[in-house]
């Protein structure tokens, strides 16, 4: 009998997704995690999602049953919000949970929840986009280059919304935006876009005892929840939002937003979520902790496999209302490479949503270093840190040697190939220098205080708030 089939599987199929009710630094192990590993020493977990398409990795390493190859019988649960979730791990009622990859690194370095955070897994590149109200792009639209065809010339940068906040600034308005937490690739990627469009989006002071983010700020950002970006865009408390899918794609089909940019326009191929769990969890649990990232590794790869042959199913699997719960029809717009921007301008953008290629699953530390920048722009990151603190701090949070032996074990058991991997011997953890941002502006994670220095808004050098 198929074990999958088994009363006890058919229990855990319970997949719990009552939305829990809430609000809105270590040293580096000197040694692997483990030398081999054996059977997982808690084989019984429970991981925290928030629902989003992005989450994938997890429904589909509990739906194809690799959770339960690796002997782990899993409940995954959705969270009310990103404080919610990373509470409820450092707590302990989690095992662990998808995380903005910015949590564990803020978490590490003490902005907001202070906690020994890890991460030995990505689980995706890109999936954001930004959208507005169908008013703001009314105005945006008469800024915007049109193509031969008609359509608006891509990317669209921020430039074009300048003239509305500005219009809006002459009228003692504020222009609103919301961004899913303060530590998220969404609140970092919308101060980009904003910034390289000449916009303020404001700075943190927390020795100030000011974490609003609003200092100085041409357009105002706050959290909203994703699954309530919709809604609280179509009641008009915001003007416009960056989220992840399928809340973008919702706008659209409700006819509510418009999608102006995509987070790979922003940044190509820009590390999204991570698999998070606490050092000290990783410490007393070290074989299960190998044994959860090789069940997601093998996840991501399904849902690439085969030039996403696999995702119509995904799609189907994630619109059930314990997963992400949204219309099949709306999450498959971005799943399946393409994504909607005004309604019926629909394009190809096949690596909107990737889990596994380009070695997405694989913590890179000039990942974790990017977000520190980005801390240290707006303020999060109070006062000037030398280059060596960046690598320094990358290196305690991302764990690219717990990432490794899961990948060489799956490569000794024949469930992947050498070849679907970095090239361990050879690599650093840093990825190699990329303009490939909308402002083309050169990153090189090893040089994070020369990066901060090209960016015309933000904080660099010595500069304090």
């Amino acid at each position: 009998m198929d074990k999958r089939s088994t009363p006890r599987r058919r229990f855990l199929k319970q997949v719990t997704a009552a939305v829990m009710l809430g609000l809105g630094s270590t040293l580096l192990l000197s040694t692997p995690a483990m030398a081999a590993t054996g059977k997982p020493e808690k084989p019984d977990l429970k991981f925290g999602f928030i629902k989003l398409t992005d989450m994938a990795p997890l429904a589909i390493a509990y739906e194809k049953g690799y959770f339960e190859d690796e002997g782990l019988y899993v409940t995954l649960e959705a969270q009310a919000n990103w404080k919610v979730l990373l509470d409820r791990v450092i707590d302990g009622e989690l095992d662990g949970a998808q995380m903005l990859a910015g949590q564990p690194i803020a978490a590490t370095i003490g902005f907001g929840t202070k906690a020994d955070v890890i991460t030995a897994f990505s689980m995706d590149l890109n999936g954001n986009g930004i959208t507005v109200s169908n008013a703001v792009w009314q105005e945006m639209k008469k800024h915007v280059a049109m193509g031969a065809d008609g359509k608006p010339k891509h990317p669209i940068t921020a430039d074009a919304l300048k003239f509305v906040v500005d219009d809006y600034k002459k009228q003692g308005k504020s222009f609103n935006m919301g961004m899913v937490f303060p530590v998220s690739t969404h609140n970092y990627e919308l101060r980009y876009w904003l910034a390289a469009g000449g916009l303020n989006p404001g700075y943190y002071a927390p020795a100030k005892g000011d974490t609003s983010g609003t200092l100085k700020a041409d357009v105002n950002l706050s959290v909203t929840p994703p699954p309530q970006m919709p809604a609280t865009l179509e009641a008009g408390t915001i003007n416009g939002y960056c989220v992840g899918e399928p809340w973008n794609q919702q706008a659209v089909f409700k006819g509510i937003g418009v999608p102006v940019v995509t987070d790979y326009e922003i940044w190509k191929n820009n590390p999204e979520k991570v698999f998070g769990v606490t050092e000290a969890w990783a410490k007393k649990y070290p074989n299960t902790h190998i044994h959860v990232v090789k069940a997601l590794i093998r996840a991501a790869k399904w849902l690439d496999d085969n030039n996403n042959a696999n995702r119509i199913e995904a799609v189907q699997i994630l619109s059930r209302p314990n997963y992400v719960g949204a219309d099949a029809k709306v999450i498959a717009n971005s799943m399946t490479g393409t994504f909607e921007f005004e309604k019926g301008d629909k394009r190809s953008v096949p690596d909107f949503n990737v889990f596994f290629r380009y070695n997405a699953t694989y913590p890179y530390y000039s990942d974790a270093v990017w977000y520190l920048t980005q801390m240290r722009r707006w303020g999060q990151i109070s006062e000037y840190k030398p280059d060596h603190w960046y690598a320094e701090m990358a290196k305690k949070v991302y764990r690219p040697d717990i990432y490794r032996q899961a990948a060489e074990e799956l490569i000794a058991e024949g469930k992947m190939k050498a070849s679907d991997f970095p090239d361990f011997a050879k690599e650093s953890g840093y990825r190699p220098a990329t303009n490939e941002f909308i402002d083309g502006i050169t990153y090189d994670g090893r040089k994070p205080n020369a990066y901060l220095n090209q960016l015309k808004i933000g904080l660099k050098g010595k500069e304090k708030i």
